[in-house]
């Protein structure tokens, strides 16, 4: 089954996400910061990670480039998803290595 880490630190959101993502079929695990994120994924790499932007200890922007740094971080497709709706944070966003960037 394919894994799905969901990367945000408030926990309802987690839990929600966790109810849809499951629901398409994929296994969920899940992170509340960026740190906690990098740890999960040197231990098994996920096929899809969605990622808060703002959160405490490693940010989605500082957790992405550490990601794509890893030997396998080329791998998980990231979806991005934040308040932030300025073009120069999703141009930001992409250029870190997210294939996609969502709005909350």
């Amino acid at each position: 089954m394919k894994t799905c880490l969901v990367v945000d630190d408030s926990r309802v959101i987690r839990k929600v996400a966790r109810r849809i993502i499951e629901d398409m079929g994929f296994e969920v695990a899940e992170a509340a910061d960026g740190m906690e994120a990098i740890a999960w994924c040197r231990t098994a790499m996920p096929e899809a990670i969605l990622l808060d932007w703002n959160m405490p200890v490693l940010n989605g922007i500082d957790f992405l480039r550490q990601l794509r740094a890893e030997p396998q971080g080329k791998a998980p497709v990231v979806i991005l998803c934040t308040v932030e709706n300025d073009p120069a944070h999703i141009v930001q966003a992409l250029d870190a290595g997210a294939d996609e960037y969502i709005m909350k």
